[in-house]
């Protein structure tokens, strides 16, 4: 209990003085985390409308690779990024290996799956009398992706949310692909593992809940705009 304490006041200590490090870390794990979930939405969404959509030869088949990919464990993400990125590998000579941007990639292959397979989900739960009643009515494109969008706005933002989620826990391959280097690529997660490894529990805790503190104001913000125009 006393070791939590501590932990607590470590990290009040780290934010009311403005600790240069930890503000630097935090903000490299904002700035991936908000990059990966946005090229995963960017793709993930389009895509997992279109699967939950349409139905051509092959669609189960991306399905089930989709599904699989949602429980992709992080460290293997890492190592196909590593051989993708390693200086003998197809885009070693851009040497972007232990960088920022090698961390995102490894996030976006965890994240993206889980982005397009939950909108995928809630797409193909559409009623397909819904659908014909929207084309009877004489609906454009554009105003049917419109109500649709509507229709799923909630499950949208949760598959956003949980892949969200996913990036910001997400320490295994960022540790391979990134390298936790101070001051280039170390991350709150990557930072709390490092500490542990240490024997400083007190700053890990510390860290730890900076990152919680983090994870819950973005994740209540989503909440919000989730949940906002909906009645109790």
């Amino acid at each position: 209990m006393d070791l939590i304490v501590d932990g607590l006041k470590e990290a009040v200590k780290m934010i009311l003085t403005g600790d240069r490090e930890i503000l630097e870390i935090t903000w490299l794990t904002l700035r991936v985390c908000f990059m990966a979930i946005l090229i995963s939405s960017l793709i993930g969404l389009p895509l997992g409308m279109f699967l939950g959509l349409t139905k051509f030869r092959g669609r189960k088949f991306i399905l089930v690779f989709i599904n699989i990919g949602m429980g992709l464990p992080p460290v293997v993400a890492g190592l196909w990024i590593s051989m993708l990125l390693w200086r003998s590998g197809p885009l070693g000579e851009l040497q972007l290996l232990y960088s920022p941007t090698a961390i995102v990639m490894a996030q976006v292959l965890v994240s993206l799956p889980i982005v397009t397979g939950l909108t995928s989900s809630a797409f193909q739960q559409i009623n397909d009398k819904m659908l014909l009643q929207i084309k009877a009515l004489g609906a454009t494109k554009l105003q049917t992706l419109s109500i649709l969008l509507k229709q799923t706005k909630i499950a949208i933002v949760a598959a956003i949310m949980a892949g969200f989620g996913r990036v910001i826990a997400e320490v295994g391959a960022a540790m391979m692909v990134g390298g936790n280097i101070k001051g280039d690529t170390r991350i709150l997660t990557t930072s709390i593992v490092m500490e542990v490894s240490k024997g400083n529990f007190d700053v890990a805790l510390a860290i730890s809940f900076i990152l919680l503190t983090v994870a819950l104001l973005i994740t209540a913000t989503l909440t919000f705009l989730q949940q906002r125009g909906r009645t109790s």
